[in-house]
């Protein structure tokens, strides 16, 4: 299925890239963390396992059981502070 990805913050950069459409067998969003894994370096990197990244599908926080669907939006940045 069709899956829109953006990338903020430290991943962005790490990955020199804001987004990428890609046709994805990923049935959840920990799925497709594996699949961006298993591109190698410098994906391995920017959302290795044991990494903390958080995700949101269609702008909405979740967890990486997270079912997909056609032409969702997924999000991949790192934990944010504030003060």
């Amino acid at each position: 299925m069709q899956i829109e990805i953006r990338f903020f913050a430290a991943i962005r950069e790490a990955l020199g890239t804001s987004g990428l459409s890609i046709e994805s067998q990923a049935r959840t969003v920990g799925e497709l963390r594996d699949e961006l894994i298993a591109r190698g370096a410098p994906w391995a990197e920017a959302l290795e396992r044991g990494r903390a990244v958080r995700a949101a599908l269609d702008q909405a926080m979740v967890d990486e059981q997270a079912t997909l669907r056609e032409g969702a939006e997924v999000a991949f940045f790192p934990p944010v502070t504030g003060g």
